[in-house]
């Protein structure tokens, strides 16, 4: 029984203790901020890009021992990534044309080019997210293809991935690439501007005459012809008027006498 009672002491000695140690470390535990250099971020921009790894702007405030040595606010950058699927953009340049499609854009040129692994894949003249219709494609730039000219056999899709050195996917990008022939359609906007405004630029077929088209004598002439026959005209068609009121008014006169001649 006294062993018992000593162990039952014992045990509650050693709860007390772990309880009052427990409430040690939670008080302690609350006052830490007070005395540690600590920092918080108090505002948090968006991803610069919707898709890909971009930026994200971060102010950090000092809390505790940090605020009590009168440390300011800071801002920094940090990488930021909401979705590594960017989806199919398309763009229709004509043959001859210089175009670049560029995979890692502003944000991942200012963190570096050695920081990722670029690859190339493409679908010769469809435009398509299917992936098993793509094939390897080389590129020397590795971060960009340089079609400088255009050629019509450029004409497909090309899927961009991107890898970091982890070799996590942190970005996947289709570009669909539309070629048009030269013949089919112009997509100079501007010259096909200054051709519309400029005279004879629609009907280039059509000379454009300025001044006195015919000399003076032949309009004269013209007009002279003009009056006879108009005058003639009119002189034919009032008599043609005139002889059928004639005519017309004998043709009422005859009228009576047949129905007397039929009384009779």
């Amino acid at each position: 029984n006294k062993v018992l009672l000593n162990n039952v002491s014992l045990n509650s000695g050693v709860l007390l203790l772990y309880n009052i140690h427990c409430n040690t470390l939670n008080i302690v535990d609350l006052d830490v901020p007070a005395f540690v250099d600590t920092w918080a971020i108090t505002h948090s921009s968006p991803c610069s890009t919707t898709c890909g790894l971009g930026l994200r702007t971060q102010e950090l405030c000092p809390l505790g021992a940090a605020k009590a040595n009168g440390s300011s606010c800071w801002v920094r950058q940090v990488q930021c990534l909401d979705s590594w699927q960017c989806g199919l953009q398309t763009q229709t340049v004509a043959v001859g044309q210089h175009l670049e499609l560029d995979c890692l854009e502003e944000v991942m040129e200012v963190m570096g080019y050695f920081a990722f692994m670029v690859s190339w894949r493409f679908a010769r003249g469809i435009v398509t997210t299917d992936n098993s219709l793509f094939v390897r494609y080389d590129v020397p730039g590795l971060d960009r293809v340089v079609l400088d000219p255009v050629r019509e056999e450029d004409a497909g899709t090309y899927r961009c991935d991107v890898q970091d050195t982890s070799y996590h996917r942190v970005k996947r990008m289709y570009k669909g690439v539309k070629v048009l022939s030269p013949h089919v359609l112009s997509l100079n906007f501007t010259k096909a501007l200054v051709q519309w405004e400029t005279p004879g630029g629609l009907w280039p077929n059509i000379t454009l005459v300025t001044g006195k088209l015919y000399p003076s004598n032949t309009v004269q002439k013209i007009v002279l012809v003009s009056l006879a026959t108009s005058t003639t005209l009119t002189v034919i068609i009032f008599l043609g008027l005139l002889i059928f009121s004639y005519w017309k008014k004998s043709r009422k006169r005859n009228l009576p006498s047949h129905d007397c001649l039929g009384n009779l």
